[in-house]
């Protein structure tokens, strides 16, 4: 009886282990699972930085536009002389301070200055664009087409802002020594330079040559007065005090 019990016994284990697996030892991957730290947050991928949109480049104006000279010439010097009472007339002309001209004589212009620069001397402006009505407020105080054009029979090259009225200073704004002052109505003020210094003659000549070889043509009466080659048309309607 006993050995009758015994081999229902092992026929149940036996029939246990091949069915269940029981007591059989617990089966463990064969990949590792990342092991978590007690309170962590499990890792995410990193979201890609936001890209910034390029920034564009600055477009350069065409060559007719009106730009304030300074802002392409910080180193030049502007004492508009009409935006003041300190010129022939005796009193103020300009209701603006600032120099304005075309920016396709303003590269020629500061292709000069860097020239001039090389020698020690910088730019001074005396005059840029002037508007048509300031040009008869000149004519009516000096009718003499010699020195101011007479807007009655056309417009000054000034009123196309093509044109400038320029001396040299040295590195700190001092003037250096020229054959007149601005608006000097004698014949000291031609292109003639016998009748002045050494000195003056030697940097009006120099001021002439470097204006000259940047694309500028001189004024046989004023020394100071310099064109743009390039012709521009009039501007009635360009208002420097707004810039517009």
């Amino acid at each position: 009886m006993k050995r009758y019990l015994w081999m229902i016994a092992a026929y149940f284990t036996a029939s246990c282990l091949a069915v269940t697996g029981c007591g059989a030892a617990p089966m463990v991957s064969s990949s590792p699972s990342p092991a978590i730290t007690a309170g962590a947050s499990p890792t995410q991928a990193p979201s890609p930085s936001p890209t910034s949109a390029p920034t564009p480049e600055p477009t350069e104006p065409w060559d007719e536009a009106f730009v304030r000279v300074t802002d392409y010439i910080p180193n030049i010097t502007v004492e508009l002389r009409y935006a003041t009472d300190n010129n022939f007339t005796g009193k103020v002309i300009y209701d603006f301070t600032d120099a304005w001209l075309r920016y396709g004589t303003v590269k020629k212009l500061m292709e000069a200055e860097n020239e001039l620069e090389k020698h020690g001397f910088r730019l001074k402006l005396w005059d840029a664009f002037r508007p048509v009505s300031a040009q008869f407020t000149l004519w009516e105080t000096v009718p003499d087409s010699r020195y101011v054009a007479n807007p009655n029979k056309g417009y000054s090259n000034h009123s196309r802002g093509d044109t400038v009225d320029v001396t040299l200073t040295d590195e700190e704004g001092n003037e250096a020594e020229m054959p007149t002052g601005f608006d000097d109505f004698t014949a000291k003020a031609d292109r003639d330079y016998s009748d002045v210094t050494e000195t003056a003659a030697e940097n009006a000549k120099l001021l002439e040559e470097t204006m000259t070889d940047c694309g500028f043509k001189p004024s046989t009466t004023e020394w100071w007065h310099y064109s743009d080659t390039d012709d521009y048309a009039v501007a009635e309607d360009f208002d420097p005090g707004t810039g517009a």
